[in-house]
């Protein structure tokens, strides 16, 4: 299962051109398994303008599965995350970044993301990332 986070849905729902963009097409083309969580569907969501395409994003999203936090577990592994990156002298700006490569851990998720923060993750708590290549 890949999960696909909001920069690269925004980019996508925009057509706006980048090499995630390019990726989740072929994902979707290929009908690979694509998931996004709760956290990322929101964020998805909120940023909508118009009723219209509100819907029309609302709907074509509840087409993929949605991955929710587990458990009490899933917010102290997303601390950990946060702690073990402090550790090794790395800042995560967004608690919401840890709680989404938390569930993705849990499930053993593979992400796609086009977010600094986590390459951060990768590198210090072990996320799989799927790396594009322009």
């Amino acid at each position: 299962m890949i999960v696909v986070d909001t920069s690269v849905w925004i980019d996508f729902l925009r057509g706006t051109d980048s090499p995630e963009r390019r990726m989740l097409h072929r994902l979707i083309e290929d009908e690979e398994e694509i998931a996004v969580t709760g956290i990322i569907f929101a964020e998805i969501l909120q940023g909508i303008r118009e009723d219209e395409n509100f819907r029309i994003t609302r709907d074509y999203l509840l087409g993929f599965p949605a991955y929710e936090p587990g458990s009490t577990f899933t917010y102290l592994s997303a601390a950990r995350i946060y702690r073990t990156c402090r550790k090794k002298g790395k800042s995560i700006r967004s608690t919401i970044d840890c709680i989404i490569a938390a569930i993705c851990l849990e499930n053993d998720f593979v992400f796609l993301h086009k977010d600094s923060d986590f390459d951060i993750i990768e590198e210090c708590a072990g996320l799989k990332v799927l790396h594009v290549q322009d």
